[in-house]
């Protein structure tokens, strides 16, 4: 089987590695790929977005799998244009996509269907926020209706300091991810956590689950990111979380998208927070996580390529992977003005000489000759397995602080990934 992974990050590095090691994969390729990518297979100088040029090579190509990896390809119609054409693809319809790309249209879609979510007011305008504000009690989480790299999100103490936010954004025509409309929503209480389940347009099943760390810095603190590190399986959840995922957000997802005419192929991710009353949804993806991706290809055992396969063809078959029984931590180097501003490095050592059993996923980056110029940002995803989350969180801060004497002090991390466990 030969495989195509759309997009160039840390996620589709990481999915590149595992799908290169099914025994159904023949050969992998990636557009527009990156440094690690390329170790393993051909990159092609396309953009994620660009449907017609992946359409067009894909044919050449004789590729039996297209595999989506940024919600930029899902949103700009990239299945849409694979599937017209009868190309297996891994990865939801633009329709389907709006669960991610549009914050309103998935609250609205978990409101008709009785999923349980955080209340929340839609506005249009500075003029409407105020007026929304006016008698808002506690904390507000202010979010952008559009994609927006993980920046779209501000959790505001109180309504002064989400006015002083919305000001901003509506006074600037800077509101994250483009457009006018915005969600306030009430802050939920509990601990967060992130369930991946797989689709084949007529079932949906959960798969794995992770937890990730959103800000900056240390202690949670600093503006937001797309993420600086995760775990997995998470700790100190129920036991029976599948289930009650499956039952209370998964089933109502389902019928939701059936009966709005909508066969979701690839992957919902699901965050929630686990409250007092189970798990409620603070956002759905339609793809994997980026840093989550990173912490799971490590655990799976079996042939993923022919996992994705079986679910792009409409009859997923669960029995092709198992999860091993250890835990994957995840590390992630960002460029130190990261998430403010992403300055380009160049040199970055090809061979990073790694621990066994640590593993390294690049963001978006080239190759150049020995050395790897990368885009800047979260360059890098350092991972590790362990018989516990803190044995993985050993080894993969050994490997990561091995690393980063030789990179000096061009790449920062955070210190407590996992910490908490």
């Amino acid at each position: 089987m030969r495989v195509l992974i759309v997009g160039n990050g840390a996620r589709e590095d990481a999915l590149s590695w595992k799908l290169a090691a099914a025994p159904s994969c023949s050969g992998v390729f990636a557009a527009p790929g990156n440094a690690g990518t390329a170790s393993r297979g051909e990159n092609w100088a396309i953009a994620a977005t660009d449907g017609k040029a992946i359409l067009e090579r894909t044919r050449r190509e004789a590729i039996d799998l297209v595999v989506l990896g940024p919600e930029s390809a899902i949103a700009a119609g990239v299945g849409d244009r694979l599937r017209d054409a009868g190309i297996s693809t891994f990865g939801p319809n633009r329709s389907g996509g709006r669960l991610e790309s549009s914050k309103v249209f998935s609250k609205r879609f978990m409101e008709r269907h009785g999923i349980p979510t955080a209340r929340a007011t839609i506005v249009h305008s500075f003029d409407q926020a105020v007026k929304a504000l006016a008698d808002w009690k506690g904390a507000c989480v202010v979010k952008a209706d559009g994609l927006a790299a993980g920046k779209g999100v501000v959790v505001a103490p109180d309504a002064a300091a989400a006015r002083v936010v919305l000001k901003d954004w509506y006074d600037n025509q800077r509101v994250p991810g483009g457009g006018a409309d915005v969600l306030l929503e009430e802050r939920l209480r509990g601990r967060e956590v992130s369930v991946f389940a797989v689709g084949d347009g007529r079932a949906m099943l959960p798969m794995a689950a992770a937890c990730d760390y959103k800000r900056a810095g240390d202690g949670d603190t600093g503006p937001n990111t797309g993420g600086m590190g995760a775990y997995s399986p998470p700790a100190a959840f129920p036991p029976d979380i599948f289930d009650q995922v499956r039952e209370r957000i998964l089933a109502p997802a389902l019928r939701g998208l059936l009966a709005e005419g909508e066969q979701y192929v690839g992957v919902l991710y699901c965050g929630l927070m686990w409250t007092d009353d189970g798990p409620y949804v603070i956002e759905f993806n339609a793809r994997f996580g980026d840093p989550e991706a990173q912490v799971l290809m490590p655990r799976i055992n079996g042939d993923f390529a022919q996992f994705l396969k079986s679910a792009a063809d409409g009859a997923l078959d669960p029995a092709q992977i198992t999860f091993a029984h250890k835990a994957c931590v995840g590390v992630v180097l960002a460029t130190p003005e990261y998430p403010i501003t992403s300055t380009p490095v160049k040199g970055l050592p090809a061979d990073l000489e790694l621990p066994d059993g640590a593993q390294a996923f690049w963001g978006a980056s080239s190759r150049n000759g020995k050395t790897v110029d990368s885009n800047g940002g979260r360059a890098l995803t350092i991972t590790a397995l362990g018989d516990s989350v803190r044995d993985a969180r050993t080894n993969a801060y050994a490997a990561v602080r091995a690393l980063s004497s030789r990179l000096g002090n061009q790449l920062t991390f955070r210190t407590d990934i996992a910490a908490d466990i």
